[in-house]
């Protein structure tokens, strides 16, 4: 049990409260809003009559191929990351750094997940399995960014972005301009956030000649992009009510979404970081699992 704990500890497996509640949006999406707002490739046989069994399979292959992916993710960057670490303070009690885990297992893992991600992508449609490969191009290749680009949030935020569309693809096989808007959703609220949590390392990413946000243009602007980028954000899910005709649960979630958006910015200051992280964890989970389970429900009950 404790090697488990170790790893689940290596992978943050509770942070995979961002991402899996946009998944969950993109699969129920799928279910009940069958393409119908001008689908990209109109030319492909859907299936909108979907029985319970098939459903309910896709939906435990969606979840698995989400929980791989992220383990991969976080599994490598630790790895990547882990010379970096021992310097920092903050991350010196990192797996790896501490010596709980070795960096050769710690890759082994990565390698793991790689591959039990692409054999459940295999299983879920043809689409699936082929872009696979450049979904993990994607999240593995984030962990590489922050040694030559400041960008590196909008990186992260775009790994994260392939939950919706991917759940999506997985129960339609096509794409539709509606999870799209979600993805950016998510795009535009990851890097806001991620901001956010960079803060902290501010003077070491410097000291080592590493890139973000906060490194490059001082917290007190730093902060100022995460407002804009999560502005965005909101924009982005009220562009997605629109477009998909939503009912009121949606928009009460919206309500909620906005409002952890604004009070994780009233709490962090550029000379007070006390509560980076009621912001980073407490207040965008709360965000994402809020707002999913209200989608949901507007889903259900239209």
């Amino acid at each position: 049990m404790s090697l488990i704990k170790n790893y689940l500890s290596l992978i943050k497996f509770s942070h995979t409260i961002f991402a899996m509640p946009f998944a969950m949006i993109g699969f129920f999406l799928a279910v009940f809003k069958p393409p119908l707002y001008g689908t990209l490739n109109e030319t492909m046989d859907l299936s909108t009559h979907l029985s319970g069994q098939v459903i309910i399979k896709k939906l435990a292959l969606v979840i698995a191929c989400m929980v791989m992916a992220r383990s991969a993710a976080m599994a490598f960057n630790r790895y990547l990351d882990r010379h970096f670490d021992a310097k920092n303070p903050r991350t010196a009690i990192r797996e790896i750094p501490a010596g709980i885990i070795s960096a050769d297992r710690a890759l082994l893992f990565t390698i793991i997940c790689s591959l039990l991600f692409v054999v459940c992508s295999w299983l879920i449609n043809p689409l699936c399995f082929f872009l696979s490969p450049i979904a993990l191009l994607v999240i593995l290749g984030y962990s590489f960014t922050k040694r030559f680009t400041a960008l590196c949030h909008l990186v992260l935020g775009l790994g994260l972005s392939l939950a919706p569309i991917g759940s999506y693809l997985a129960v339609t096989g096509t794409f539709n301009w509606l999870p799209i808007l979600f993805s950016f959703a998510v795009i535009f609220w990851v890097s806001g956030f991620d901001i956010i949590y960079a803060l902290q390392d501010e003077e070491f990413d410097r000291s080592q000649e590493l890139h973000s946000i906060p490194a490059a243009i001082g917290r007190i602007k730093a902060l100022r992009v995460s407002e804009f980028l999560h502005s965005l954000s909101a924009t982005a899910v009220v562009l997605a009510g629109i477009y998909g005709q939503f009912g009121w649960w949606y928009w009460l979630g919206v309500l909620i979404f906005t409002g952890m958006l604004l009070y994780q910015h009233s709490i962090v200051k550029p000379n007070d970081l006390s509560r980076v992280n009621i912001a980073f964890m407490t207040a965008n989970g709360i965000a994402s699992v809020v707002f999913a389970g209200f989608v949901i429900t507007d889903l259900i009950v239209h």
